[in-house]
């Protein structure tokens, strides 16, 4: 029996609450006083959150990032076009309109499942470039040089984002290629309005757009950037127009393929025509896994998101989930041990399977998992150290961004695409108007040393020439009794995974729908550094009391850099209606767009 502070602050996470004039009282006295963490600040928010409503269709649903992005592919949808059609127009129109991620520079990976039952997945990831090295980012004593595998043009790894638009569209497209590319030409040529957010992203980089780049890109504005601005992209039309017209050739062959092979040469980067002209997507087998009554299918290596999210769910297996509560005490810790175990292992023993061998069977094996989690306390954390040894101090920002499909016909398609860190590398190729990724730094540039997300890893996620970096990545579908049960991803580099769990755990152990499982307060742990993150409204005081009981050393917001959570998620309900959830609820500009 779970004591009293480990008790759910509120049976329903989603039920707006009125305070008292005696609990505003006290709440505006922690304002000032409490010593606690400043855990004042997830307090307040826990209790004035409104209950979420999710967007509905009856026959199809697009979830994204960006409104116009999910209209665009809702209007390919009901022009009769399926959803891997709708997927290459909303991939192609989020490199206009939410350029932080959405990209032709930059890659990804697709899980899909069509209407027969029949799953796969895509891994068009970036590589490495062939004259790229182990040691590349270290200096003459093997130290790390701090922001060259961040910043720049030698961050770069080779882009696979329009390669894999085209061999999705190859096996699966029905509607021609030049169509589904047409609505993104249209907004870059004739500009769209920005948004709040957008204007506000634009201009926190203002200073790294201009210290990256050796011309002024349209995203360089003196004064900075104001909501309701329209903004043009000449340049990057001019190269979705080339795409659309050419092909996979039209990026990868030809002008610009020169204008980004002269953008390398201008700064220093290694990518050349050669490694241009020999990247490939490669289809992968899904990490397929059973959770209590739902099978849940998800991205295989060099994504570490199946593998991770398998282990997760098995060793929630062990355990009555639901009646911890939720974001209880008991149930915050109980995940944060699963997920310090699940990233140790994440950190060792994966990697590229075309380079270095992964045994994704026994890393998920139930024996293994048994194993793994039997040392769990309800009552005490395992300290890191122990569970492996190892050492972070801080993380820092990402973004990815993840957009989820269902079409009439019951096709469903999960892709998660992105620069890596907040626009790229900074880069802007000259003459083509795109971002370029700074994807290199997700390589273990160094053993024991830290990407920018936190996350360890050793030789099997190595530099090594054409090798594909490790990601955190979990583009993921769902199915009960045979039938498609949900759509997920989401954005957050190393939350990407923790993320996507909860999600899935509030829909299957707390019988949540779409929008409270998207909306829903997140905690994350990842093994190092050792805390727990707790997102604004995740925990009532006396829970986090609870939590902290137990050992743990509680990192809430505003303290880290980033919203957990944004996932982009599909349910289907039992009637066959698509509630499509796009995460509005923490300042984003995300949509849900159905028919």
């Amino acid at each position: 029996m779970p004591s009293p502070a480990d008790q759910p602050a509120n049976q329903s996470a989603y039920q707006s609450a009125k305070p008292s004039v005696l609990a505003m009282l006290v709440m505006v006295a922690l304002m000032f006083a409490a010593p606690f963490l400043h855990l004042q600040y997830l307090y307040l928010s826990h209790h004035w959150r409104l209950a979420p409503t999710g967007g509905y269709g009856a026959q199809a649903m697009v979830v994204s990032a960006h409104r116009l992005a999910s209209e665009v592919g809702r209007d390919v949808l009901a022009q009769g076009g399926n959803a891997f059609d709708a997927a290459v127009a909303v991939n192609f129109a989020l490199a206009v309109v939410y350029q932080q991620a959405g990209n032709i520079g930059g890659g990804g990976f697709m899980v899909y499942r069509l209407a027969d039952g029949t799953t796969g997945t895509l891994d068009f990831r970036e590589r490495a470039p062939f004259a790229a090295t182990r040691d590349m980012y270290l200096d003459d004593k093997g130290e790390v040089i701090k922001g060259l595998s961040l910043k720049g043009h030698l961050a770069v790894g080779v882009p696979g984002s329009v390669a894999g638009m085209a061999t999705l569209h190859e096996r699966f497209g029905s509607k021609p290629w030049d169509t589904l590319i047409r609505p993104s030409v249209t907004l870059a040529a004739e500009g769209f309005i920005l948004t709040e957010k957008a204007a506000r992203e634009f201009n926190r980089f203002q200073r790294d757009f201009a210290a990256q780049n050796r011309f002024a890109p349209p995203v360089l504005k003196q004064g900075g950037w104001r909501q309701g601005e329209r903004i043009k992209f000449p340049n990057l039309a001019r190269t979705l127009e080339t795409i659309s017209q050419q092909g996979r050739a039209g990026f990868y062959e030809g002008r610009v393929a020169d204008l980004l092979v002269d953008e390398m040469v201008s700064g220093g980067g290694l990518i050349t025509h050669q490694d241009l002209a020999a990247y490939t997507p490669v289809w992968r087998a899904p990490v397929r896994f059973n959770y209590r009554g739902h099978e849940i299918i998800s991205m295989p290596p060099p994504s570490s998101g199946g593998v991770a999210l398998a282990q997760l769910f098995k060793g929630a297996e062990a355990f009555d989930i639901a009646s911890l509560g939720h974001n209880s005490a008991a149930h915050i810790h109980l995940m944060t041990e699963l997920q310090r175990r699940v990233y140790a292992d994440r950190a060792t023993h994966l990697g590229d399977t075309d380079f270095v061998a992964v045994d994704i069977a026994g890393l998920t094996a139930p024996d293994y998992i048994a194993a793994r989690n039997a040392d769990i306390s309800p009552t005490q954390k395992t300290p890191s150290e122990v569970v492996k040894p190892g050492y972070v101090a801080a993380m820092e920002s990402a973004e990815t961004t993840h957009f989820s499909i269902v079409d009439a016909a019951g096709n469903a398609v999960a892709i998660t695409t992105t620069l890596n860190g907040m626009y790229g590398a900074k880069v802007v190729v000259r003459g083509a108007g795109f971002f370029l990724n700074n994807e290199m730094d997700d390589f273990a540039i160094k053993p024991g040393h830290a990407n920018q997300f936190g996350l360890l890893g050793d030789s099997k996620n190595a530099i090594a020439p054409g090798k594909r970096m490790l990601s955190s990545m979990t583009p993921t579908i769902v199915t009960k009794d045979g039938k498609l049960r949900a759509v997920v991803g989401t954005p957050g580099g190393a939350t990407i995974i923790t993320s996507v769990f909860q999600t899935l755990s509030n829909m299957i152990d707390f019988n949540m729908s779409a929008a409270e499982a998207v909306h829903a307060r997140k905690s994350h742990s990842q093994w190092q550094p050792d805390v727990v993150m707790l997102e604004k409204g995740s925990m009532s005081l006396a829970n986090m009391r609870g939590l902290s009981a137990r050992g743990h050393r509680l990192y809430p917001y505003p303290y880290f850099k980033w919203q957990l959570g944004r996932v982009e998620a599909i349910l289907v309900h039992e009637d066959g209606t698509l509630e499509g959830a796009a995460d509005a609820s923490r300042g984003f500009d995300d949509w849900a767009a159905g028919y």
